[in-house]
């Protein structure tokens, strides 16, 4: 973790924005796999790890700010957890660490909040709402509406802007990132399984301490966005998507996507798509800088991706009105970016209408565009990801060939070629500096001759 001083400042700048009344932030708790002794991996709560850094389960930060008080609520270890568990620090030693001057068992919980104004976050847990349930004395319907928007506001404010501290650790899962695109490069070949890459890379990530940021997608259907099947075998001339990230030290995440010619070398349609998201990924960077909307960025890239189509024979009109009536988002039907931090969808368990959204910018209902998980301006210490995408989704395609869906933009007797096509997808990790941007994971081979180069096999 950082130093103590690290989360007393955040926690004094956030009761300093907040003025009165108390916030309660739960940790995470260990949660039953199949029974309660066998738990599934521990990941703690972001916001709890951004205001006091610990990496222990069943703690709740309690924060009073008429007085200035800080609580560290939990458990004291017993001789049943040093048995199976072996030594871990007292709850005071704890407490310690995270430059907290007080702590309570959990018992005293309720008592502290009876006399408070008590201010939450959303939950996205089970835990957490039956415990503000059990302190609050609320259901939990009041429990899931109930959370403070002014404490969310709040927490964004901060959480968003990064030190140069927590770019740093992000940087450290970006280069764990790197080694392991390198590796999957290597072996990634015909005849080889999905299942065995995704095996190498858990195994790699593993063995370098790390976790993942969030479960790997590793497919040669590239088409299905989420796609966490890893059954198939690879074949000469397919393309294997990869959207992985892993750990910082600290917790911070990266969050890298590469699309990979499976016998080493792309079919010149294979290039000529991967360059059209290629292009498209350079011109949403190129557009980033604070005060910049992030919807612009989308948009810059949403008009590459129609203007490289069209080149292809695959769109055709006017591109300005093709990408503002949606037409692209056949191909395109998800949003850019988001941000990137503690969590790899960084704060998204607060809302996406406090943390990519604000007063000036509001969702869009339009089909693609209301996929787009950050739209306001940007400013100096973001780090979000730009990750355009080109899909040949067939049950898509055959939905909006029947209802004559965009016609005068799509020309769907060209993409019915492409119909086996599959997907491409290409990410990276930037931060926005005071005069535009930096691609953090650029290291990472990305153009079309380095990926063929790093494969081993003459692009």
């Amino acid at each position: 973790m950082f130093e103590a001083s690290v989360y007393s400042a955040r926690r004094k700048e956030l009761m300093g924005r907040m003025g009165t009344g108390a916030i309660l932030f739960p940790g995470s708790t260990l949660v039953g796999m199949n029974y309660r002794a066998n738990t599934y991996p521990f990941r703690q709560d972001g916001s709890f790890t951004y205001y006091a850094g610990l990496n222990a389960p069943g703690l709740v930060l309690g924060l009073d700010c008429d007085t200035g008080e800080e609580i560290l609520f939990g458990y004291e270890p017993m001789l049943d957890d040093v048995i199976w568990s072996g030594l871990a620090p007292s709850l005071e030693e704890l407490a310690h660490n995270a430059g907290v001057e007080r702590t309570l068992p959990l018992r005293c919980l309720s008592d502290w909040c009876r006399s408070r104004q008590v201010r939450h976050l959303p939950t996205y847990r089970a835990d957490q709402v039956l415990l503000l349930c059990r302190v609050l004395g609320r259901s939990p319907e009041e429990i899931e509406a109930g959370s403070s928007p002014e404490l969310i506001r709040n927490v964004v404010a901060q959480r968003s802007i990064k030190t140069a501290a927590e770019v740093e650790e992000i940087r450290a899962a970006v280069e764990l990132s790197a080694r392991m695109y390198e590796m999957v490069m290597i072996h990634c070949r015909p005849g080889v399984t999905e299942r065995e890459l995704y095996g190498r890379a858990q195994g790699m990530i593993a063995a370098s301490g790390s976790m993942e940021a969030f479960p790997m997608i590793l497919t040669r259907s590239g088409q299905v966005l989420h796609n966490h099947a890893h059954h198939q075998i690879l074949s000469a001339g397919d393309l294997l998507l990869v959207d992985s990230g892993v750990c910082s030290p600290l917790g911070y995440a990266s969050d890298i996507t590469r699309t990979l010619p499976v016998n080493g070398s792309f079919s010149s349609r294979q290039r000529d798509v991967y360059e059209v998201v290629m292009r498209a990924q350079r011109a949403g960077i190129k557009h980033m800088k604070p005060g910049t909307p992030f919807l612009e960025c989308h948009l810059a890239a949403a008009r590459a991706v129609a203007a490289g189509l069209q080149e292809l024979g695959l769109m055709r009109g006017d591109i300005e009105e093709g990408v503002a009536t949606g037409a692209h988002a056949l191909f395109f039907p998800h949003g850019l970016g988001h941000m990137l931090g503690i969590d790899v969808h960084d704060m998204e368990s607060l809302g996406e209408d406090f943390v990519g959204y604000d007063r000036e910018f509001r969702h869009s209902g339009q089909f693609g565009l209301s996929g787009l998980r950050l739209a306001r301006r940007l400013e100096a210490g973001f780090v979000v990801t730009v990750e355009p995408g080109v899909y040949f989704i067939p049950a898509l395609i055959a939905r909006w060939r029947e209802q004559g869906l965009h016609a005068d933009f799509i020309n769907y007797a060209a993409v019915e070629q492409y119909m086996d096509f599959g997907g491409i997808r290409l990410e990276d990790d930037i931060l926005v500096t005071e005069t535009g941007a930096e691609i953090l994971s650029q290291r990472i081979p990305l153009e079309p001759s380095d990926v063929c180069a790093r494969m081993a096999v003459a692009s």
